[in-house]
């Protein structure tokens, strides 16, 4: 199915759907957005994705002028729309069009656009074998430069990091802090498990809290697994009975090999399995 895309109150087809070229989300990176799921036709977590679109643009000024209420119905309805089982959906506000100026006082109102197609990062066969990953020599962003907790249309330095593991030939990166601590994936946070524990970094180590992240920990708890939020380093990941990571996009996927050492067994573990086991069957009950 084509791609269907909401802009400012309007529906456009991929082809017409266009931005100002002078938005300062094109310019500067200035605005917020969120990556959102739906399964069988039902839109996953909405509410607390919106949530956090909208602390994330409070957080740095930015005043959402669109009702969260009405953003929920323009979700539903866009999902419908697109007449795609499952969908991936791209919600995005910037500062709006100004002139090639910093200041935000230019622009006169914020864009909001919201992108209803289907993504999947990879194919079936890594979800069985696990990825490769390397550590990528570019660090997170300083989080008292820039709260991560804020989801900013700015990923240059993910975008970075993942050029270092094209350049490696692996499929993802892990990135680190300042300190050298493990943070996240190049778009995903990130779990250890060992003695049936789930070791994640915790919110304030400079990662993002993702919505399927909290999920994991939900279902993880449920499960019986112990859950601790700690720092980690390099050395608690090789050590790891398994890695895995969580996103929207994409889901629960296994580590299987981090910087020429294999994880556990070299493949997706039975935590893992478990837990994407648990997670599919949690996003798609009712179908």
């Amino acid at each position: 199915m084509p791609s269907v895309v909401w802009i400012d109150g309007t529906w456009y087809d991929r082809s017409s759907a266009v931005v100002s070229v002078f938005d300062h989300g094109l310019l500067y990176g200035d605005g917020v957005f969120e990556g959102i799921r739906s399964y069988g036709g039902r839109v996953f977590r909405l509410d607390a994705h919106l949530q956090r679109l909208y602390d994330s643009a409070k957080a740095i000024w930015l005043e959402i002028p669109v009702a969260k209420d009405a953003m929920a119905r323009m979700v539903e309805e866009g999902v419908k729309r697109s007449q795609l089982k499952d969908s991936y959906i791209r919600l995005v506000v910037t500062r709006g069009v100004g002139d090639l100026g910093l200041d935000p006082r230019k622009c006169e109102k914020p864009t909001v656009f919201c992108i209803f197609d289907s993504m999947r990062l990879w194919p079936n066969d890594r979800y069985e074998k696990g990825l490769v990953a390397i550590t990528a020599a570019t660090p997170i962003h300083h989080r008292e430069a820039l709260s991560p907790r804020v989801k900013s249309l700015n990923y240059l330095s993910h975008i970075l990091a993942k050029v270092e593991g094209i350049a490696a030939g692996v499929d993802e990166v892990i990135m680190l802090d300042a300190a050298g601590y493990i943070a996240e994936a190049s778009g995903m946070n990130l779990f250890a498990v060992s003695n049936s524990t789930l070791r994640t970094p915790p919110p304030y180590a400079g990662i993002l809290r993702g919505v399927t992240r909290d999920t994991i920990i939900e279902l993880g708890r449920d499960a019986g697994y112990g859950i601790e939020e700690v720092p980690m380093n390099r050395y608690d990941l090789y050590t790891a009975d398994e890695v895995f990571l969580t996103g929207t996009a994409a889901e629960v996927v296994a580590i299987s090999k981090l910087d020429g050492r294999a994880i556990g067994k070299g493949v997706a573990g039975p935590v893992t399995r478990d837990l994407a086991t648990r997670f599919r069957a949690y996003v798609t009950r009712g179908d």
